[in-house]
């Protein structure tokens, strides 16, 4: 067999050879050989560099790679990873796990680097000005590789017990992260659960790639991604993040969740929203450029990244905070606020009286957020109202577009047995004077993004009659 050294080749020959490599999920040596042992094939059809390297952008020189190698066999690819990283211009910082010191050494990362490796949470000269945000804060982009089971649950889970993870917790950047474990590892329901959690917060992945394991015998998926395929994603994340914003320089407030009108100290009135919906539509909005005002009441859910929010129980918080957030260009009314509020709540626990039956209550009617909206004088262009029903949608949709004076009405059956309150899907049928849109069985996040692309449409529209 044929026999050359890999650093002596023609750079754009490299290039192509990486990219093969990556493609097929191999090292760049085991590339090479098995091209050598097609002794034809690579006499008739020679590696060339492909379109794809000719066109290649090595823009990557004012861009700041924060690195976190974790505690995996796959963590000697990250050295590789470097040196493409910093071949492009990028400034490259690097924490390691104590895990990660056992298989690479922090003096051949930092020799590549050119930069300290970072490791402890308690360094007495790091810390004194709170290093793990500064970490988090000054990089364009957090990689994580390899991402352990372990680095995938803290992250999942909110745990900030070492530098790692504490970093990640701190962080307002994307990141990306390279999972490699054994199969059996990868496949098991915790690391499932813990996949499908990073994902919906927000967590973008390369890999795992299927192969054979460390360990003998093993194969499967759980090998780390390729250090050019986890550099084409960090350029590809980087351009999702720096490309154009279709609401750039439009405001919008959101409203989410559940009020709660208080009965007593201990009881209250409300209704059954989970603020999912709510949520997902605020973030879709951030994503799409749009400066985000969220006004939530109690949920159990995750704060959408990207946006500011405010908190609060009550209606009339809530109309407050909505009415003192204008002007704005759209207003996406999802909370389900309560209908109704006591006169006035008990400030001490109502007792039960036994014989006398239950305590009556006087209820009185809570103000009519999207209504008030709709019709006020800085009422913003698009004004989108949520209309939970049970029966009727279409007429009770219809009837509640023109009460509220919104743009549009999207309505939905949160009938018991449709498991959309509190659930992740929904169905929803967007009502405007123009006629009545049905769309099909979404996720909740996948009806946000929907809604936001008609919002973009709707502005598009807009721009070209005036």
């Amino acid at each position: 067999m044929a026999s050359i050294t890999i650093r002596n080749l023609d750079e754009s020959i490299k290039q192509a050879l990486r990219e093969r490599a990556a493609q097929n999920g191999h090292s760049m040596e085991e590339e090479a050989r098995l091209r050598l042992g097609q002794t034809e094939l690579a006499e008739s059809q020679p590696i060339k560099a492909s379109a794809s390297s000719a066109n290649y952008d090595a823009s990557l020189g004012d861009k700041r790679i924060l690195l976190i190698i974790g505690g995996g066999i796959a963590a000697y690819k990250c050295l590789d990873l470097i040196r493409r990283l910093k071949e492009r211009g990028a400034a490259v910082r690097v924490i390691m796990t104590p895990a990660a010191s056992e298989f690479i050494t922090p003096l051949s990362v930092g020799a590549l680097s050119g930069d300290k490796v970072f490791s402890d949470l308690f360094d007495r000269d790091d810390e004194h000005d709170v290093g793990h945000i500064r970490l988090s804060r000054e990089a364009d982009i957090i990689v994580v590789a390899p991402a352990t089971a372990d680095l995938m649950a803290k992250m999942a889970n909110g745990l900030a017990n070492d530098l790692a993870s504490t970093t990640l917790m701190a962080t307002n950047k994307p990141v990306l992260i390279a999972p490699a474990m054994n199969t059996q590892m990868w496949n098991h329901r915790a690391t499932r659960r813990n996949h499908q959690t990073l994902l919906s917060d927000g967590i973008h992945f390369i890999g795992p790639n299927s192969g054979e394991m460390a360990e003998s015998n093993e194969a499967g998926f759980g090998r780390m991604a390729e250090p050019m395929e986890i550099l084409g994603a960090v350029q590809a994340v980087l351009a999702e993040n720096e490309g154009p914003k279709p609401l750039s320089g439009m405001r919008a407030i959101v409203t989410s969740g559940p009020t709660h009108e208080p009965i007593d100290p201990v009881r209250y009135i409300a209704n059954r929203s989970s603020g999912k919906q709510g949520h997902a539509i605020a973030e879709a909005l951030a994503q799409a450029g749009a400066e985000v005002i969220l006004v939530s009441g109690p949920v159990n859910i995750p704060d959408p990244k990207g946006v500011e929010i405010i908190k609060v129980q009550t209606a009339r918080e809530m109309q407050k905070i909505v009415e003192t957030a204008l002007p704005a260009d759209i207003g996406v009314f999802v909370a389900a606020v309560a209908d109704w509020r006591t006169v006035k709540s008990s400030d001490e626990k109502l007792k039960k009286k036994d014989g006398k039956g239950p305590s009556s209550l006087k209820l009185t009617e809570n103000p009519d957020i999207l209504k008030g909206i709709g019709h006020h004088k800085n009422r913003p262009k698009l004004v989108i109202g949520f209309a939970a029903e049970t029966e009727h949608l279409e007429k009770h949709g219809k009837a509640k577009l023109k009460r509220k004076n919104a743009d549009w009405i999207i309505a939905n059956d949160v009938s018991p047995e449709t498991g959309i309150m509190g659930g992740n899907q929904n169905t929803v049928h967007l009502i405007s004077k123009e006629g009545v849109e049905s769309w099909p069985k979404l996720s909740k996040q996948e009806v946000a993004e929907r809604l936001v692309e008609r919002m973009v449409a709707f502005f598009d529209v807009e721009t070209i009659e005036i």
